[in-house]
């Protein structure tokens, strides 16, 4: 499948344009061992003129032949490239941006480009129950690499300390592995799957 660069992005958004659109899949979670549960997901990234990308997953758990039993998770939030940021961008809350995008071409973009030839990148993640990570990472090319700098939980929410995620397009299709650490574990394989672009 090629991929095809939306006209209408803000340039700093190229780097992450191959991810906007709607993907579903199914995947396992744990390490996917012969006991483990089925999933189905679907995520959907989008974009707004803004320079970043909108962001969420909904998952539900399934049979071995993929029928959804009942609803398991959903997450929302934001994906971008990581800079400083200035007046063209907009907020905190709802104080307006300049006009202008902040970065206004594929030359200013470049500059962004870190040692190992991709750029760095932020997610912000929210769940329900009182979470929300902060990633840091990177994107070179169809990979990204994810890790926790910071997980925000509420007082009564499930103890949870840390995460990476990794997302690599091969072959058209989304492969995806989030890796948890909570309930006082390590780093442990938590699911991963493979989603079809369906839109």
């Amino acid at each position: 499948m090629p991929m095809e660069i939306p006209t209408d992005l803000t340039p700093e958004l190229v780097p992450l344009s191959w991810l906007i659109g709607t993907w579903e899949g199914t995947g396992r979670l744990g390490e996917g061992e012969a006991d483990s549960e089925h999933f189905a997901q679907k995520v959907t990234f989008t974009q707004n003129g803004l320079p970043y990308l909108q962001y969420t997953a909904e998952s539900w758990l399934t049979d071995e032949q993929g029928t959804r039993l009942r609803p398991l998770a959903v997450e929302t939030g934001f994906w971008a490239l990581d800079r400083p940021l200035n007046d063209a961008d907009g907020g905190p809350g709802l104080v307006p941006a300049d006009i202008v995008p902040a970065l206004r071409s594929a030359d200013e973009v470049e500059e962004l480009r870190n040692d190992t030839g991709g750029f760095d990148i932020t997610a912000t993640i929210v769940h329900p129950g009182g979470i929300a990570e902060l990633y840091y990472g990177q994107i070179k090319g169809p990979q990204i690499q994810l890790t926790t700098d910071l997980v925000m939980r509420g007082v009564n929410s499930k103890e949870y300390s840390a995460a990476t995620r990794i997302y690599g397009l091969v072959n058209g299709d989304l492969y995806w592995r989030w890796d948890v650490a909570s309930e006082g574990n390590a780093l442990k394989a938590h699911a991963s799957a493979i989603l079809n672009k369906t839109a």
